[in-house]
């Protein structure tokens, strides 16, 4: 059963917000790491230390955001197509709550537990 287009656009609202929110700090973090870049010298090797470290967490979280942000363009473009709120996996729709949660999943909650518990199992 297809999704009702309102909560399609409700959907489409919020991960539009989303990817405008996560595209607008990349940009503020970009400017913001060349600021203190040409502001900043440190002889004390400490304080340079400091910041690599910090910029290195930044990037970390940057690049989670990147990876989100192409999770969110994928559910756009499911929302386009029609396919959004299915599982990739069994095909089922995906609860509404979950959606909600998450409106990037493409797994529902039953698919997603038994994928998570065999990774668990091959790490041991």
């Amino acid at each position: 059963m297809k999704m009702k287009k309102e909560d399609l656009e409700y959907f489409q609202g919020i991960l539009q917000k989303q990817l405008d929110d996560l595209v607008r700090g990349a940009g503020r973090t970009v400017d913001d790491m060349t600021e203190i870049e040409s502001k900043s010298s440190f002889p004390d090797p400490t304080d340079r230390a400091a910041l690599e470290s910090d910029r290195n967490f930044e990037l970390r979280i940057r690049d989670r955001e990147r990876k989100l942000i192409n999770k969110i363009r994928k559910a756009l473009d499911k929302i386009e197509d029609g396919s959004f709120g299915f599982c990739e996996v069994c095909g089922e729709p995906i609860e509404f709550k979950r959606l909600e949660a998450r409106p990037v999943t493409t797994h529902c909650i039953e698919c997603k537990t038994t994928a998570e518990e065999e990774e668990k199992i091959r790490r041991l």
